[in-house]
């Protein structure tokens, strides 16, 4: 090893301990570390068991939803399940409740002899009853999670630990109930008030509308609206009943017209008898069949065209499509006629003069006939259609005049009418939002006293606890065991660091920088020797017996007197 130079004669830096230099150590030190971990196993086995049992019975309670969805009946109970819970909890540990607990179940017996009643109740609110927060638990069955929460109470008798447990759960279960019934008969009882006021207010309000309008009878300002609406009506009718009156007029005329252009084709149709050739005789028989079917078309078509100009004018389109049509039947039968024209020629040289009657102009002369009979007719019905629409339009006019009268007389005091129909009308809508409040509550409240709203039950009974929970006696020795031999050996190193003599020839040789040729070992006298060992093992046998006796006592008072 090589020289070191020292800033001071006095001043010596430690060589770095090897694993011989620890085991000397541990060794040297062996009382000091030793001493305290027995002394600390003695003391942990004697707080651990001397220590009373606490044992801990819990239960589980679920929040069981309501029978009916919340969208068909709202509940009357708008504060959620874990604020409720916080508040029952709060009624259910109060100190009046504890302390009737306390008495019934005689806790504590030897805490109320020393201390204060407020004093117990308050360690047991802080440190033996637990509620949990709403949390989901796994059903026994594991299937499914539930929202529930846990009621845990710890007590030295397990038996008492069950039924304080069991009592608890009972109380948040009826109290749960009798909250929810309260609160929702409360908010019924106060809808129904409010309802009971606004109905005596819609009264109130009714009466004074009921002395306005017999005081302003016939004259109310509520009229105005309707009377308004029915002059409306009025001269929308009289607008109509004009127009029917000029549609009927034109009707009229231009039936009219029509009959004077039948009466003159008439009057100018030629005679029926004339002469005609074989050969005619021949082609209007020939012709006859095609000739009477058309005729026979057109004369239907004049019908139906005659029927529709009653109803209607001539730009409705069904009236339009009907003179299309009969025009179409005309013109097919001027291009017969002409057809038939363009062959006379032809056969004048093989014609035989004869004197017969024309079966057309018989025909053409009746179809005039009975076309001015119908117009004829029309035009009887057209002037009693339009003798009442005059009539009609008559009576519409006095009662638009009779109306307008009414409006006129509208009376001055209309903003205070519409004051009690606005508050009137207020009122009502008040009242009938707390009718229907009222009802909603109602069958809310049903479903409270049925115990079909949202309620507790009971998911796992209250154990009987059959382990203490505290004291963990085991954790207890090996925690104390523990601290003591850290306890030794930190006392152990303060002695090797405060210790600066030289224990061994690596000391020597570290600290003098010389070969050493020998040593020679410590020579002390046998009597100080087997005297020191004497007092040293007596020591650690009274030291062993007095912890063994201690341990086993506290054992045996846990064992046999505690438990028995």
């Amino acid at each position: 090893m090589e020289s070191e130079n020292y800033d001071s004669p006095l001043s010596v830096n430690r060589r770095p301990p090897d694993i011989e230099d620890y085991l000397d150590m541990v060794r040297r030190q062996k009382a000091w570390i030793l001493g305290p971990a027995f002394g600390a196993l003695v003391i942990a086995v004697l707080v651990a068991f001397l220590w009373p049992d606490t044992y801990m019975s819990s239960a589980v309670v679920r929040v069981v939803p309501p029978v009916v969805p919340d969208a068909f009946v709202p509940t009357n109970v708008n504060m959620e399940m874990s604020q409720r819970i916080n508040s029952m909890a709060q009624q259910i540990l109060s100190r009046t409740a504890l302390t009737n607990i306390i008495n019934s179940y005689g806790l504590y017996p030897r805490d109320r002899a020393r201390l204060p009643m407020e004093d117990v109740v308050e360690n047991m609110r802080k440190y033996d009853v637990r509620i949990s927060n709403v949390v989901n638990f796994t059903t026994s069955e594991g299937k499914r999670q539930v929202p529930a929460f846990q009621i845990s109470f710890s007590y030295e008798n397990r038996s008492l630990a069950h039924k304080v447990c069991q009592d608890l759960v009972t109380r948040f279960i009826n109290e749960n109930a009798r909250d929810r019934t309260n609160q929702s008969t409360f908010t019924t009882q106060f809808l129904k008030d409010q309802l009971e006021m606004s109905r005596r207010d819609l009264e109130v309000v009714e009466d004074k509308l009921a002395r306005f309008r017999v005081a302003n009878a016939g004259k109310l300002p509520d009229q105005v609206a309707q009377n308004l609406q029915q002059l409306n009506a009025l001269e929308q009718r009289l607008t109509n009943l004009n127009t029917t009156i000029n549609r009927v007029k034109e009707d009229r005329l231009m039936m009219e017209n029509q009959m004077r252009i039948y009466k003159e084709q008439l009057r100018t149709l030629k005679s029926p008898t004339e002469q005609v050739t074989v050969a005619q005789v021949q082609a209007a028989q020939e012709k006859s069949d095609r000739m009477s079917k058309l005729e026979n078309d057109i004369q239907q078509m004049e019908l139906q065209l005659a029927a529709m100009k009653e109803s209607y004018k001539d730009t409705h389109p069904d009236v339009q499509r009907a003179m299309a049509a009969l025009n179409f039947l005309k013109k097919k039968r001027e291009t017969m006629e002409k057809e038939e024209a363009a062959k006379k020629p032809a056969e004048a040289a093989k014609q035989v003069t004869r004197t017969i009657i024309n079966p057309n102009v018989v025909r053409e002369a009746r179809e005039l006939e009975a076309s001015i009979q119908r117009l004829q007719g029309a035009l009887e019905a057209k002037a009693i259609e339009l003798d009442e629409s005059l009539k009609e339009a008559q009576r519409v006019d006095a009662a638009v005049k009779t109306t307008q009268a009414r409006i006129d007389a509208t009376p001055l005091g209309e903003k205070e009418y519409m004051d009690l129909l606005r508050e009137r009308d207020l009122v009502r809508e008040r009242v009938e939002e707390l009718n229907k409040k009222q009802s909603v509550s109602k069958i809310a409240t049903d479903l409270e006293n049925r115990q079909q709203g949202e309620t507790l039950e009971l998911l796992d009974p209250a154990s009987i606890p059959q382990k203490p929970s505290e004291p963990n006696r085991a954790v207890i020795v090996g925690v104390g065991a523990g601290i003591g031999l850290v306890l030794g050996l930190l006392l152990g190193a303060g002695r090797e660091l405060k210790d600066t003599s030289l224990k061994n020839l690596k000391d020597v040789r570290a600290y003098t920088q010389l070969n050493i040729l020998g040593s020679i070992p410590l020579l002390e006298h046998d009597l100080v020797v087997r005297r020191r060992r004497r007092l040293n093992w007596l020591a650690w046998s009274t030291a062993c017996i007095v912890g063994v006796l201690i341990m086993s006592g506290s054992m045996y008072y846990y064992y046999f007197v505690v438990k028995v």
